[in-house]
């Protein structure tokens, strides 16, 4: 199981790329089921959970193919089974985002319960009642869901809590059903946007995509297309962040600066000096300590959860005492144990961190627990005096592409020890 060992020095300073999206590329790449024929995707990040979807779209009997770094071709014309097997779904919660298009295109679908990060219940129910109510007959039976219909009817769906997940498998489901479909309450992120233009230029008629209200007319047929992955607006947070932890300075390129409003609000109230272009974002924290920051975690367009981790750790260096409430999800504190390891000062009391910062903390060993937490200790141990033993780093390589080799190139000492 590989770790990382991370020695605390000075400022970050230089310029790094944002990679392609995974939150996107995970609901896109499961749309190649929605054909038969080629889906063609760029800007696909090589990160784990990437993989583990080629290789659960390979198993059904898909044609998957990697022309070269950041592409990837799939054609499902040859599909053989659908069904999604335990040992891959267990590992990644987003597999559930094939049960949609397989319900749409092939009439069936058998799909594991998901897995993913421990960071507390993420229900499927709202997916299947959804899948209900456009007509489908749904089991749970031996911790598969199986689902059929011959054909889903539009429908007009309210999500009771909003859902990235949901949002995505029901709008996969209601490009092809008979009818039009409208989601209520439905997840406004710039990822379901990216994954509503590719279904667009695979044939579908979509409208609303990026607000509350989703309206779909059902379609006979999708056919192939080629799409871009947009930029990962969370990887580049984290490296924006890592720039004012350490009191650097960091340009972050190829990415949508719109796309992360609310973390750049945050760092300027952590006295960052924040300068945007067409197509970048420069952090420069001009040697300063950070201030302490308050958030509250929302559903988009307010701050993201999954930037939540990073920002503790910003907040135990930072000056001041920073309140941090958690809204998304229960239980995504657990990085908090492993901070405290390193020496900072933070007291949870149910849903909210106080966190008071300190000028220095000191390395130690720690535990990744999920994919976002993994983040907020790496960027707590390039900033502490001495190593840090980070053990279980897969969980960041879920979702973050070759991440010692970007903070690498912006002066960390960080090194990947395989064993």
């Amino acid at each position: 199981m590989d770790k990382f060992l991370i020695e605390g020095n000075g400022p970050l300073s230089g310029e790094v790329e944002a990679s392609g999206a995974k939150n996107a590329a995970l609901p896109i790449l499961c749309a190649s089921l929605l054909i038969d024929d080629e889906l063609r995707l760029s800007n696909v990040p090589a990160l784990h959970d990437v993989i583990t979807t080629k290789k659960l779209l390979a198993q059904m009997g898909v044609a998957v193919s990697s022309p070269g770094p950041g592409l990837f071709a799939a054609n499902a014309s040859g599909i053989t089974t659908c069904v999604a097997p335990y040992e891959l779904v267990k590992t990644m919660r987003a597999s559930i985002l094939v049960l949609g298009p397989l319900l749409a295109k092939r009439g069936h679908a058998e799909v594991s319960l998901p897995g993913g990060c421990a960071i507390g219940a993420r229900p499927v129910d709202l997916h299947l009642m959804g899948l209900k109510a456009m007509g489908a007959e749904i089991s749970l039976e031996g911790g598969f869901i199986n689902a059929r219909a011959s054909r889903l009817k539009g429908a007009r769906i309210y999500f009771d809590t909003v859902t990235v997940t949901g949002t995505e498998n029901l709008l996969m489901a209601a490009v092809l059903a008979d009818g039009e479909t409208v989601l209520e309450n439905a997840a406004r992120e710039p990822e379901i946007v990216d994954l509503a233009n590719c279904l667009t230029a695979m044939g579908a008629k979509i409208s609303g995509a990026g607000t509350g209200t989703i309206v779909i007319q059902g379609v006979r047929d999708l056919h192939g297309a080629d799409h871009r992955v947009i930029p990962d607006r969370i990887e580049g947070g984290t490296f924006l962040v890592a720039a004012a932890i350490t009191r650097g300075k960091v340009r972050l390129t190829r990415t949508d600066p719109n796309a992360l409003d609310p973390v750049l609000v945050k760092l300027q109230q952590a006295g960052a000096k924040v300068s945007t272009g067409e197509d970048w974002i420069e952090v420069d924290m001009q040697g300063r300590r950070p201030t302490s920051v308050n958030l509250h975690t929302m559903a988009h367009p307010g701050f993201p959860t999954d930037m939540q981790a990073q920002f503790m750790a910003l907040d135990c260096y930072a000056e001041g005492v920073g309140t941090i409430r958690e809204t998304i999800f229960e239980n995504r504190f657990m990085h908090a144990q492993e901070l405290l390891r390193l020496g900072a000062d933070i007291r949870i009391e149910g849903n909210t961190a106080i966190v008071t910062g300190r000028e220095k903390l000191k390395g130690a060993p720690v535990m990744a627990t999920d994919l976002r937490a993994s983040a907020a200790l790496v960027l707590a141990a390039i900033a502490a005096e001495g190593t840090t033993k980070i053990d279980r780093v897969y969980h960041i390589d879920r979702g973050y592409e070759h991440i010692e080799t970007k903070l690498g190139a912006l002066g960390a000492r960080i090194e990947r020890v395989r064993q």
